[in-house]
Formats: structure tokens, sequence, C-alpha cells
């Protein structure tokens, strides 16, 4: 009898294991990511210490392979905060007319605040970022923005169009970003080096660097991680299960004090719980005309095979009223993009992308990387002074070699094999037509016969 009690409670303990590192994967991922991005001495390319910005110059080119699916239509100014000692003050200049957001990210990947123009406008702001269990008096003339968790990372985009002079324009605005710890507001501060350890791995990929952790090793780190960063009171159900399993806030995670059923499931829920994320895919987006994309983004609730999912394929991905990214690997017809065709992206006459803050349209190779090009050009929009049709519609050429002079304009160049496009969408209109509520639908991509 007391064997098969124990084969009636694998399968439930077999569930919480897994549902337990689905749980935790993007709070695990998060810090995996902090410590390769802060692991330096002084900020230098896409690194900074703790409580530095890290301030992109420019859009990267073909070459570059460090970012997959990069951007060329904002530049990042990227920070990571630690809470737990004090709060942090953020201030930004007067940004005049320009498009720019600062959204701040939890330790579980929630949005949970987003100055920037469709927030707080374009004056110049001061925040004073506070953790969860912090209690104490703030400067005058600056707002607070709670945190959930102590560690917290801002992912700042300014909209630049990539020319010299807009370059220069917004290196000067991207330059008065500061921060500092609450303790030297109003004082001369220079921010101190950064510590560097050895022992971090700065060659492997993060997801590989979690995807290759052992049950044991990752779960204590979750247990230890949920400390500083509690879950949410949402979490109450699952959090009670991982209990169960000897995994709690601030505890040592032993597997040696499980007995056998409960060890033999948590050792086999990260291959198990991995397949689930990754399996997600399907059901993670709408499909519509060739495209897939996800308005569930950014705030998850207790949807934590979402969160899960959108940590694995797209880190620190905005909430849909900030930014959408249809994505799209076949034409209208269902069939693979290919540059050995050529295609045709029509917006009838009034249906271009409902968005106030900009739209644009990337090109990519199968690997998600940008295509060389004798234009050097990665994207189409608005920017490029589109030529529209007589009768108001507009069509995008995409295709491997250039469609003419006088088509250049709205042309995308493709590489001669598989490519994969993406939208951007930022500020998406949220009144019809909307792509958030399904009023405005994204229009296919039709091969050139």
């Amino acid at each position: 009898t007391a064997m098969l009690a124990a084969l009636t409670a694998l399968p439930a303990r077999a569930d919480d294991a897994e549902d337990a590192y689905i749980y935790g994967y993007p709070l695990v991922t998060m810090e995996v990511t902090r410590r390769v991005m802060t692991n330096t001495a002084k900020p230098e390319g896409t690194h900074a210490p703790m409580g530095q910005f890290v301030r992109m110059r420019t859009y990267p080119d073909a070459k570059i392979r460090d970012v997959t699916a990069p951007n060329a239509d904002t530049l990042y100014s990227t920070a990571w905060l630690d809470l737990a000692k004090e709060p942090w003050v953020l201030s930004l200049p007067d940004m005049g007319d320009r498009y720019f957001l600062m959204p701040m990210l939890s330790g579980w990947t929630d949005v949970f605040a987003v100055p920037g123009k469709r927030t707080t406008g374009t004056k110049a702001q001061t925040y004073a970022i506070t953790g969860p269990g912090w209690k104490g008096s703030l400067p005058e003339g600056g707002t607070e923005i709670k945190a959930p968790t102590n560690m917290v990372w801002i992912l700042g985009r300014t909209y630049c169009t990539g020319t010299p002079e807009d370059y220069r324009i917004v290196h000067k605005l991207m330059d008065q970003y500061s921060l500092l710890p609450l303790s030297s507001h109003g004082k001369p501060y220079s921010p101190p080096e950064g510590a560097v350890d050895p022992m971090t791995d700065m060659k492997t990929a993060v997801r590989d660097q979690v995807h290759g952790m052992s049950a044991e090793a990752y779960f204590s780190l979750l247990a230890k991680l949920m400390a500083d960063n509690p879950p949410a009171k949402a979490d109450a159900a699952i959090v009670e299960r991982m209990a169960k399993l000897g995994i709690a806030a601030g505890k040592p995670f032993e597997i040696a004090k499980l007995d056998r059923a409960a060890a033999q499931a948590v050792n086999a829920a990260p291959k198990a719980a991995v397949a689930r994320i990754m399996g997600h895919f399907k059901d993670a987006g709408s499909l519509v005309n060739g495209w897939t994309f996800t308005t569930h983004a950014g705030v998850y609730g207790t949807e934590y095979l979402q969160r899960a999912f959108i940590t694995a394929i797209g880190l620190g991905a905005n909430r849909p009223q900030d930014a959408v990214y249809p994505t799209g690997e076949v034409d209208a017809d269902g069939k693979k993009f290919d540059g050995a065709n050529k295609y045709v992206m029509r917006f009838a006459k009034g249906q271009t992308p409902p968005a106030d803050g900009f739209w644009s349209l990337t090109m990519y190779d199968a690997n998600y990387f940008f295509v060389d090009n004798p234009l050097n050009k990665y994207t189409v929009s608005p920017r490029n002074d589109l030529k529209f049709n007589d009768d108001g519609s507009l069509d995008i050429y995409i295709q491997n070699e250039s469609p003419g002079k006088d088509k250049e304009a709205n042309w995308l160049p493709a590489p001669k094999g598989p490519f994969v496009l993406m939208m951007r969408l930022y500020w998406p209109r949220e009144k019809a037509p909307s792509i958030i509520d399904g009023s405005w639908k994204l229009p296919g991509v039709r091969l050139v016969k």
C-alpha cells in the first residue's frame, strides 16, 4: 500500500515540479541575464555595471551577430537596479516632441511602469523607484514608482531615424538620462566601478545557460531569488504547491531531503517543462494573414506559461499598448518566404498601420539577423518618404533586387534565400481601427506571379 500511495502521489508531484519550473523561469532567466549584462567594470558595448545605463549609440548592421531580431527604429538605454539597499532616482530631460518610452520590468518580467511620451508626456521628469519593503521619505519634486521586486530592468527606447544629424540629437538627450542612488540625490555623484566575476559565463547564450542547469541548481537559485523578489499575491496557489517540494523563498533547497518520488519528479521537471514552454508557440498569440503576433505580453497575471514563453523568445517585451510585433515567415498563401521570389505587401487607402508612435517593417534572414544589401537598408517605414499609388494605396516591394530607382523608397531588400519579416507598431492606436482589438488586420504579403 505504501508503494501504491507513492505511485498515486507521483503524477501530482510531477505536475507540481514542472509547474514550479515554468513559474520560476522568468525570474531565473532575468537573474542570469543581469549577471551577464552587468559583469563589467565600466559601461562598454552592451554591458554596464549595476545602476548604470548602457547607451546604444548606433543601430546594428548586418555584421552584428550578438542580438537576434535587432531593431533599427529606437536606440536602447538599459540599466539594471538592485533596490534592496535603497531606492534609485531616474531623471529624464525635456524630450521635445520625440517619441520615447522607459519600461521597467520586475524580476518576474512584468512591465510595472512605463514613463514615456504615451503615458507621462515629454517634459523633464524625475522618478524615485522604491523596492517592495522600502519605507522612508523621498525628495521633493520626484514621483514615486513602487517596484514589486528588488530586481528591476529599465529597457529604455528612444526613437531615432538613424541619420548622422538625428544620431547627434538623440545622443545629447540620452546623455541626460540619469540614474543615481537616493542617498546621492542632489550631490555630485560618480558611479563606482563594477565588480567583475570571472566565474560568470560570458560566452554561452543566456537561454542555453538556463536550460543547462540541473534541477537542484535551478530550484536553489529560484528559492534564493524569491527572497528579494517576492511572488505576487495572486501566486499564492503555486507558492503553496512549491513549498510541498521544499522550494520556498530564502530557504535552501535540498533535493536530498525529498522522498524518492518527489526527487524523481524534480529531476525530471526541467526537460518536460522546457518542452512545454517552447511548445506554447501555437497558443501564444493570433495568426492573421500569415502574421503571428500576441497582444498578451508585458502584463501576465497568473498566465505563467505565456510569461515563460515570452521570456524564452522575447525577453523584455512591452505591453501591447506600447508595442505589437507581428512576425511573418509565410506569404498570404501560407508558403515560406524565399528571396528567389518577388513579393508585394499592399495597404489599401487609409489602411496603413494605425500607430500613434510609428510603424516599420524589418527584414531578417532565417536566423533573425539583418540582411546585407547595397543600400544598407533593413527597414521600410514612413521615414523613407514612401510613394503612394494614384488610388491612395501603398505598395511595399519585398525582393532581392531593386524594383527600379523610382520604387526604391518602398523597397525592402531581401536575401537570396529564406527570410522573416517583422512589423513594429509602437503605441498602436487603441480605438478602432486597432490591431489590439482586431478591428485592423495586417494585409498578407503576396507573391508576384
